[in-house]
């Protein structure tokens, strides 16, 4: 199976880069494949990385030919996506929204329907506003319908609504924890619900 993971922080090497590849890990061990993108890179790559409705229903012509363009077409064959953003002002980073605004093809298409979500956030406190960027991950995933995981099993759980840490994340032992249990939990669940999935949409 193919999971992605996106990577919200400006910081290619930081603290949610982190968390997100300890998580890739546990779902390598799976013999899965798992796909870091830096969505700041990503977005570097096209004229405007706002979205600008410049076209209704979305054409996707401002990304068309660029690597967002290949990051989408990963995402509709993706079985999970584990999504990662530090906290900014207690919700995503600006890269992480302006990267999801750019996916209104996706939505029209049902590209994501039931493809499998787990979040990750990393803040400089302990309390430092990581629930609530979960829930603002969570409702750009309910947004394009996809199975959304949190909690977690009976003698381990990633939190509530995803895995927290605090930065820096790499002495966070706890916050490394949750992020494994979340990347089990996605992949348990996309292994469960495969067959609900259709991953090959028309253009």
């Amino acid at each position: 199976m193919l999971f992605i993971a996106l990577n919200g922080s400006p910081n290619k090497d930081g603290n949610t880069a982190f968390m997100l590849r300890s998580a890739c890990s546990v779902i390598e061990q799976t013999g899965s494949e798992c796909v870091f993108v830096q969505v700041s890179e990503v977005l570097s790559g096209v004229r405007n990385p706002f979205c600008l409705a410049c076209s209704n229903p979305c054409s996707g012509r401002c990304y068309s030919g660029t690597g967002l363009e290949e990051v989408f077409s990963l995402l509709s064959r993706a079985d999970g996506i584990i999504i990662g953003s530090p906290v900014y002002f207690c919700t995503v980073s600006g890269q992480m929204k302006a990267f999801w605004d750019k996916t209104r093809q996706l939505r029209k298409k049902k590209a994501l329907l039931n493809t499998v979500g787990g979040a990750l956030a990393v803040g400089s406190a302990r309390f430092g506003g990581q629930e609530t960027t979960l829930r603002a991950i969570h409702d750009i995933m309910l947004c394009h319908g996809m199975t959304v995981v949190g909690d977690g099993f009976h003698d381990a759980d990633c939190g509530h609504h995803g895995g927290c840490a605090q930065s820096p994340s790499s002495e966070d032992a706890r916050g490394l924890d949750r992020a494994a249990i979340l990347a089990r939990r996605v992949y348990e669940v996309a292994d469960a619900t495969r067959l609900i999935r259709v991953n090959d949409y028309p253009d």
